[in-house]
């Protein structure tokens, strides 16, 4: 139960601190090849062989032998090829000619380890759950190791990508699965890790480190023992990866589809609860994305076999840790989760649940829909309003109608809308999500006790078993509500998460479109009726070519008595989005005006190291402000962390800590950025979605 004093804390420290899961190691492992990360390139401009760029040809869709070979192709490199691009090297684009300064050396953490009862420098044994001579995890900042963790906090990446076909000669699995999970910040006894790493919370062996194999996808494929429900056929072709954003601070777990439908759950050290869940056959996969709260998952498919583009509606469901078997009257507080499993309700997004509720049919003028981006347009702080789901349950009447349109009325979405872009027809789609939402509203707040009580009674995998099918409850089916006809073939999309409602689209020639998406579709009192005339285009923004990916910068924990931001000042991190160009191999972080009606170039990330950077995320905070990108690099084979701003140890004694409150440490020589280090992956990562879970 979170108390009261918790629910006062800022949003970023409002859930209680995790306990960390013990994970035993068997031998030293060696640290990451940070010396050839460092060194990366010749600083020297240099061009390397121009490959041949994706012919247009290849984005010609429209005969049905060329839509099935494309719909083939996915989870592939060809695949990528098609839904990402060309690359710099296509272009002929020359690698940056500066070297951002780091890594910083590492420094183990072994002493921690509980079995070598090590006093550390404040008379403390450190209790760290890794083997005496194993992985307990390196730090860079810091030079005055405790034994009390202080304000523990850590983030996790768990990565989609095309694995090698053959794994490594000492790697005991039979093959990689495509998901990796890695550690990208961890703060704790004085120290901060913000070199991306195997975390030593679910470190096994050297061989088996869980950062190449996400041991939530391993353990569904059957390759490991230990899934509480069952295994599944994973092909081991990720197509894409995604996790909900708009609920800060949860919502940690990561979905990724399978070219073969399958969808399955990635997680971390306390958020890990596993879920399957597989698509119809002749239903191809290409994206997904989940709602603010965890509530839905999209996934726009290919139908193979009618030759139409779709959007598959996932009603999911989150519960408390380890209870996926668990029979609900012994589930726990947990961090706040529900005490049943609500499909389609928000929740903290550790889900144990997903059920296929129906498909949205696309226009026929949008038959390969390639990205989506969906959003509730609820803000943070209506969704917190409501932090322990288990206390403020469902189970009672009177609690019901607080959450219909008592004083709990907005912890609810109302509303929402899904964008849907296609590559080959230069097309977006803008989805209402209102029927959705509404409805389910009204099924789990707006019932009589007895009607409640059998509805939820009643749930299960039928289409007349809660939550109903589209064809049982065809009312609440999203609907396409307008189509937008693009200039230059749509790469990435994304939605703002609250107002002003916005669409960006990145388009392949290097321009972010901005379109206003008005505010009668998210209406947050679900009243006002949206019209296609409220959505339209406002401005555009050069990125450079082949933007690939979109990400939103998370929030910070700005905890200056000021309120201002260490790096922002007064400005939001809301106001603020980055896009990275795969053909110029670059990241732009873009400042918007308030009302987003314009933007501008915040600052710009181009290293010698990158070789072929396809995605981006920006990294979690708890207690301490942090400031890190993430970049996926393709060819390159890694996953990079550049931090891009100061670093305050707000929530650690000032006396002590490596970055003291209230200035913190700077980057070095007060450059924009720093290379904090790399991993490298057995195979290509291209989408990847983190969360900070302590």
């Amino acid at each position: 139960m979170i108390s009261d004093r918790t629910r006062s804390l800022p949003r970023f420290l409002s859930r209680p601190l995790h306990g960390v899961a013990v994970a035993l190691a068997v031998a030293t492992v060696m640290s990451a090849p940070d010396a050839a990360l460092a060194a990366g390139p010749s600083a020297a401009t240099t061009t390397a062989p121009a490959r041949p760029p994706v012919p247009e040809g290849a984005y010609d869709v429209a005969s049905p032998e060329a839509y099935r070979a494309m719909a083939a192709r996915m989870g592939t490199e060809a695949g990528i090829d098609y839904r990402y691009g060309p690359d710099a090297t296509a272009y002929g684009t020359p690698r940056a000619t500066n070297t951002y300064p780091g890594p910083r050396p590492s420094k183990s953490l072994l002493t921690l380890s509980g079995q070598r009862a090590e006093k550390q420098r404040d008379g403390i044994v450190g209790g760290r759950g890794c083997a005496r001579d194993g992985w307990c995890g390196e730090y860079q900042i810091g030079d005055r190791l405790l034994g009390l963790p202080g304000d523990y906090s850590s983030s996790i990446v768990n990565v989609a990508y095309l694995p090698d076909a053959k794994p490594a000669p000492n790697f005991p699995e039979a093959r990689y699965w495509g998901v990796a999970s890695l550690q990208t910040i961890n703060v704790g006894h004085n120290t901060i890790a913000w070199k991306p790493e195997p975390s030593w919370t679910t470190f096994i062996s050297p061989q088996m480190n869980n950062a190449d194999n996400d041991e939530n996808t391993v353990r569904i494929a059957g390759a490991r023992g230990g899934s509480p429900i069952g295994t599944a056929d994973l092909d081991g072709r990720p197509v894409a990866a995604a996790r909900g954003y708009g609920r800060g601070g949860w919502v940690n777990n990561v979905l990724t589809v399978f070219a073969n439908g399958w969808i399955t759950s990635s997680g971390s050290n306390t958020s890990h609860n596993f879920v399957k869940l597989k698509l119809p056959d002749g239903k191809t996969p290409t994206a997904i994305a989940i709602t603010n709260s965890g509530e839905f998952a999209l996934v726009t498919v290919w139908d193979t076999a009618a030759l139409k583009g779709q959007i598959a509606v996932v009603a999911l469901a989150d519960g408390c840790q380890g209870c996926e078997t668990l029979p609900e009257a012994r589930w726990n507080a947990n961090w706040g989760s529900h005490r049943q499993a609500y499909a389609g309700l928000p929740g903290l997004g550790n889900y144990l649940g997903a059920k296929l509720v129906g498909f949205v049919d696309l226009p026929d003028t949008l038959k390969a829909p390639t990205e989506i981006s969906a959003t509730t347009g609820k803000t943070n702080g209506d969704y917190q309003r409501i932090q322990n789901f288990f206390e403020d349950h469902l189970q009672s009447d009177h609690n019901r109608r607080r959450y219909f349109d008592g004083d709990w009325s907005q912890a609810i979405a109302r509303s929402g809308l899904a964008v849907v872009v296609s590559k080959s027809e230069r097309r977006a789609a803008v989805v209402d999500l209102r029927p959705l939402f509404q409805y389910y509203r009204k099924q789990y707040f707006d019932q009589g006790a007895w009607e409640w009580g059998t509805m939820i009674s009643g749930r299960g995998p039928g289409p007349r078993q809660w939550p109903f099918t589209f064809e049982v409850a065809p009312a609440q089916t999203p609907v396409v509500v307008k189509v937008i006809d693009l200039p230059e073939r749509p790469t990435a999309v994304k939605l703002t998460r609250e107002p002003p409602y916005r669409a960006f689209i990145a388009t392949q020639e290097g321009q972010l479109r901005v379109f206003d998406l008005g505010t009668r579709y998210l209406d947050q009192k679900g009243e006002a009726r949206g019209r296609p005339e409220d959505i339209a285009p406002m401005f555009s923004v050069d990125v450079g070519r082949n933007p690939t990916s979109i990400a939103y910068v998370k929030e910070k924990a700005i905890l200056n008595p000021t309120g201002t931001s260490a790096l922002f000042g007064r400005r939001r991190p809301e106001d603020f989005l980055w896009v990275l160009s795969r053909g110029e191999r670059k990241a732009t972080m873009l400042q918007f005006d308030a009302r987003f009606e314009s933007a501008k170039v915040y600052k710009t990330l181009q290293d010698s190291r990158l070789v072929d950077p396809i995605a981006i995320e920006d990294v979690d905070n708890h207690g301490t402000e942090s400031y890190i990108l993430t970049v996926a690099d393709y060819q390159g084979r890694t996953i990079h962390n550049y931090p891009y701003g100061p670093i305050v140890m707000w929530t650690h004694d000032p006396k002590t800590a490596p970055c003291p409150k209230p200035k913190g440490c700077s980057l070095r020589d007060n450059l924009p950025f720093e290379y904090a280090g790399g991993h490298v992956l057995p195979g290509k990562p291209f989408q990847m979605g983190g969360a900070n879970i302590n």
